[in-house]
């Protein structure tokens, strides 16, 4: 009986009704913390966990993981690609060529990065087949100088499939009347929409036609790749420029996006961080309940030590009654954060439906909506941290009741 003491009379204090209402309230606010402490923090990293996937598959997916170029353009790229191809780690090829320009079309005027691609090949290395809303990729044919432009870039410049667009790069052509910039006319064949800011600043042309335009001859600009690890790529990279030798040199994505990358990474740690000290808080709250809830019940102490209850035993009742109220707290909490985590991009599209507000433009934000990925590791580990908080929490009130000495209690009863 003495053995399960500890269970029967913690649990039974958990249940009871206070005389004193101020450690009830107290006892409350404890597990409330604990609660909305738990919510927030599995709901915070889901969305974290949201943007790096995003980041990896949606933005990463349309940027290369490396880019291998040489100095003086790339001939037989062919068969270079069949020897990239066959390397352990690349699992796609493609060719490009990149022009910065400007596009313009009924006095409206939009810079872009417009990138020429073979329409057979792109598909190895980007997830841009997978995202046009009109048109396809197919629609890039060789000589008649089609173009698939971003959703938001074709907005700015108020134009759809089927109308005419100018391209200006940025190299002067040299005529009998002068210094002109090259001017070329585009025919929209497509437009695609990843919902990221790639949708305002990024074009497609055919790779036969950006040849011509930028005056390469037979060369392209050079082999974007796709790597089975994406956090393998400067370390490939660098091996393959290595093989390569010299004349050859190689980019992968952490120049263009990596701070991007770190900077969600570390935003997730120090969230998580913050987010654990109020954990915390509410967990210590649990010290001045039981610290109260001990004054209160040193009649009780002192009669069960007098009919054989060790101090173990005592401090067992307070860690089980702190512990039962942390679990009450840690149970809800976690319930509460992973339903808001599989629902929160409903609820926020709801939200903007209803109030007719856009809390991510794709302008300012790397993404339009709002990602949220429930993770189950983060759920364990925050289970795990909440408990040992709790834990902690309960020993100095336990170790104080284990040290009420029945005879001074019991003379003035």
């Amino acid at each position: 009986m003495l053995d399960r003491l500890p269970f029967l009379v913690g649990l039974r204090y958990v249940r009871a009704k206070r005389r004193n209402h101020f450690i009830s309230f107290i006892s409350l606010t404890s597990m409330l913390g604990l609660m909305l402490g738990v919510a927030v923090l599995i709901l915070v990293l889901s969305v974290m966990n949201g943007f790096d996937h995003e980041l990896r598959t949606r933005i990463l997916g349309m940027v290369p993981h490396t880019k291998i170029e040489a100095q003086e353009g790339l001939v037989e790229w062919e068969a270079l690609a069949e020897r990239l191809i066959e390397r352990e780690r690349v699992i796609g090829v493609a060719p490009f060529v990149e022009q910065q320009g400007m596009f313009s079309a009924g006095g409206r005027n939009q810079g872009a990065m417009v990138n020429g691609i073979h329409p057979d090949w792109e598909g190895q290395v980007s997830i841009i087949g997978q995202h046009m809303r009109q048109g396809e990729l197919a629609d890039l044919v060789p000589g008649e100088w089609n173009v698939v432009l971003g959703s938001m870039l074709a907005r700015r410049l108020g134009v759809g499939v089927g109308d005419r667009v100018t391209l200006l790069v940025p190299e002067a052509s040299i005529t009998p009347a002068g210094v002109f910039p090259r001017l070329k006319r585009f025919t929209v064949s497509g437009i695609f929409s990843v919902g990221a800011d790639l949708d305002a600043n990024l074009a497609y042309a055919n790779i036969y036609d950006m040849q011509t335009l930028a005056r390469l001859g037979d060369s392209i600009g050079g082999l974007r790749l796709e790597l089975d690890d994406l956090f393998l790529a400067g370390s490939e990279t660098q091996a393959i420029v290595n093989e390569l030798g010299a004349g050859y040199r190689g980019t992968d994505w952490t120049f263009s996006h990596g701070s991007l990358f770190q900077a969600i990474q570390m935003e997730k740690r120090m969230i998580a961080l913050l987010l654990t000290v109020i954990i915390a808080v509410a967990a210590f709250n649990i010290v001045s309940t039981l610290v109260m809830v001990v004054t209160d019940k040193r009649a009780d102490i002192a009669i069960l030590r007098t009919i054989g209850a060790t101090p173990r035993s005592i401090m067992g009742i307070f860690i089980v009654q702190g512990l039962a109220i942390g679990l009450i707290g840690i149970a809800v909490g976690v319930a509460v954060g992973v339903l808001l985590a599989l629902t929160i991009s409903d609820l926020i599209g709801w939200f903007e439906s209803a109030l007719g507000i856009k809390f991510l433009d794709a302008g300012v934000y790397f993404i339009s909506d709002l990602p949220s990925r429930l993770q189950w590791a983060d759920v364990r580990n925050i289970v795990l941290a909440a408990f040992g908080l709790t834990f902690l929490s309960t020993l100095y009130p336990a170790w104080r009741a284990a040290r009420v000495q029945p005879a001074d209690v019991l003379r003035y009863e």
